[in-house]
C-alpha cells in the first residue's frame, strides 16, 4: 500500500504534468476511426497505446469501465491489464465505475477497486450518492484508509439530471440547498476535515451553470474536483477559472474525444498539445 495519500499523489502530478486527465473511453465508434475491431483484444490495444501516449505528458487517466464490462470476463481482464500498466508506468488511475448502492454493497465495491493487490486495484474511482450521501461513508473510509481517492457524483451535465439535482432539501442540515449542492457540502466536509485530506472529490460537469443549480465555487474549499465536458462536448479550458473559481485550484479537466479523434496515428501529438494547453490556462 502506498505510504502517500491520495491527495498528495494528486497534487504531485498537477505539480509535475499539469491538469488533464485522458479519458479512455473505447467507444465502438473510436475502435472504429483507430483501425480496431469492436472485440477485447481489440480493446487492450487501443488502451496500451493510449497509456503509452499519456506516459511522461499527464498525471492522471480515467478508464469508463463500462466498455470493458460490455465484453465481459475478458473486457475486465483487459480492464485489469491496462489499470495495471498504467499504475506501473506511473500514472494515477481514476476508474470511472460510478458505483451507489447501500453501505455495506459500497465497502465491497470500494474492496475490489480499492484493495492494494487485488486485480481491479486503482488510484480512486467515481461512485453516484443518490442513495443518500450517508451510504458512501464505508467507501470513504476504506478509501481513506488504504490511500486510496473517491470521487463523488455532485453536479452532472447530462439534461435528465437537472430534475433531481436542483430540487431543494426539504430536511436536515442541508435543508434549502438544492440536492447537488448539498452533495457538494457533504464532499468538502469528507475533503477537509477526513484524513488524509483532499482525498474525496466531486465531479462538476464543466458544461453547467454552476449558480443555476445552487452552487457558488467560491464558497467551498479547493477540494478536488473531476470536470469532465471540456473539448469535444463544449467547455473551453480557458474559462476554467472562470467557471469553477476556487474550485479550480484542484480542478482534474478530464477530456476523451478531444484528445482521442486524433486517430492512432496522431495520438502522442494529440495528448502532449492538448496537456500544455491545459497546463498553461491554469497556471
Amino acid at each position: 500500500m502506498s505510504e502517500v495519500g491520495f491527495g498528495d499523489r494528486l497534487q504531485a502530478a498537477f505539480q509535475q504534468f499539469g491538469h488533464l486527465c485522458v479519458g479512455i473511453d473505447p467507444h465502438p465508434f473510436l475502435l472504429n476511426e483507430w483501425e480496431f475491431d469492436d472485440t477485447s483484444v481489440s480493446l487492450r490495444e487501443f488502451s496500451l497505446r493510449v497509456i503509452d501516449a499519456c506516459v511522461g505528458q499527464v498525471g492522471i487517466i480515467k478508464p469508463q469501465v463500462a466498455f470493458y464490462e460490455r465484453h465481459g470476463a475478458k473486457g475486465m481482464e483487459a480492464l485489469e491489464y491496462i489499470i495495471r500498466r498504467a499504475r506501473e508506468a506511473g500514472l494515477l488511475v481514476i476508474s470511472d465505475c460510478k458505483r451507489g448502492d447501500i453501505g455495506s454493497t459500497m465497502e465491497a465495491y470500494a474492496q475490489a477497486w480499492l484493495t492494494p493487490g487485488w486485480n481491479l486495484e486503482s488510484d480512486a474511482i467515481t461512485v453516484s450518492p443518490y442513495l443518500g450521501s450517508g451510504a458512501l461513508s464505508q467507501t470513504v473510509d476504506y478509501a481513506l484508509s488504504h490511500n486510496k481517492g473517491v470521487f463523488i457524483l455532485a453536479a452532472t451535465s447530462n439534461p435528465e439530471a437537472a430534475l433531481l439535482q436542483t430540487s431543494q432539501v426539504t430536511q436536515g442540515v442541508h435543508q434549502g440547498k438544492t440536492v447537488a449542492a448539498a452533495m457538494l457540502s457533504d464532499v468538502a466536509r469528507w475533503a477537509t476535515e477526513a484524513t488524509p485530506q483532499n482525498s474525496v472529490g466531486a465531479v462538476l460537469g464543466a458544461t453547467l451553470d454552476l449558480p443555476s443549480l445552487g452552487i457558488q465555487p467560491d464558497d467551498y474549499p479547493a477540494l478536488p474536483v473531476l470536470a469532465p465536458g471540456f473539448g469535444f462536448q463544449g467547455a473551453r479550458v480557458e474559462d476554467a477559472q472562470r467557471l469553477f473559481g476556487n474550485l479550480s485550484t484542484n480542478l482534474i479537466v478530464s477530456e476523451t474525444r478531444s484528445v482521442l479523434s486524433a486517430g492512432r496515428d496522431g495520438v502522442v501529438e494529440s495528448v502532449t498539445r492538448r496537456a500544455g494547453e491545459v497546463a498553461s490556462a491554469l497556471a
